[in-house]
């Protein structure tokens, strides 16, 4: 069974590929600010965590869908967006040093929770594309003991600066991470045990989807 992951993330490409799956990747063309801005006004109201990202990954899910639909693919599209809510507050990509430096002053010690929409379309030849979707949270605990010394040099890494919440738990930013409460990957940019249930629900057994050996290591004593 063919994928197609409906995403440039090089974090999600990897989770995929370390479950044993290589997908194909195709960047969806959705307007993210104004798919989300156009929600909101047609409803009077603002999206609450679950519905944003949610909506989003079944936007872009749905773009690649048609488009290689159009081209005669026969299999997955998985579309996915997150983001990370600390006290109520969405907390997106800082972009700059002095933001992620204030953002992480401001998390150490703190707990909020990281949001992944999912979104899965089974795509075959002559039939119209059927979904599957779900989202899933992790919260996640930042160690209070984090010094300025080392805020300072992981933001100098430029790390933080591109990522929702400014933080990662697979990389540099994984040793500032006190705990985390929920399917790790979740944390990472998707939860595979969510994805494995959509793509069940879609009739489609999860290990037909394995095409690679996989990344992971096998532990020693």
């Amino acid at each position: 069974m063919r994928v197609c992951l409906a995403s440039t993330s090089p974090a999600r490409l990897m989770l995929l590929r370390q479950v044993g799956i290589e997908p194909t990747t195709r960047s969806p063309q959705v307007d993210e600010e104004a798919v989300i801005a156009a929600v909101e006004a047609a409803q009077a109201r603002t999206l609450p965590s679950e519905e944003h990202v949610l909506l989003l990954a079944r936007r872009k899910a749905a773009d690649v869908a048609a488009t290689v639909a159009a081209e005669g693919f026969e299999g997955l599209v998985v579309g996915g967006d997150s983001m990370f809510e600390l006290d109520g507050e969405i907390l997106g990509k800082p972009y700059t040093p002095e933001a992620a430096r204030a953002r992480w002053q401001s998390m150490r010690g703190r707990t909020g929770v990281l949001h992944s929409g999912h979104s899965v379309f089974l795509v075959r030849p002559g039939a119209d594309p059927v979904e599957a979707h779900a989202v899933a949270a992790a919260s996640v605990t930042f160690s209070a003991d984090v010094t300025d010394a080392e805020i300072d040099a992981y933001v100098a890494t430029g790390e933080p600066l591109l990522v929702a919440g400014a933080f990662t738990v697979d990389s540099l930013g994984g040793a500032f991470i006190e705990r985390v409460e929920g399917d790790p990957s979740t944390v990472v940019g998707m939860s595979l045990s969510t994805l494995r249930r959509l793509v069940r629900e879609l009739g489609v057994e999860w290990t037909t989807l394995w095409n690679s050996a996989g990344g992971g290591t096998a532990a020693s004593a």
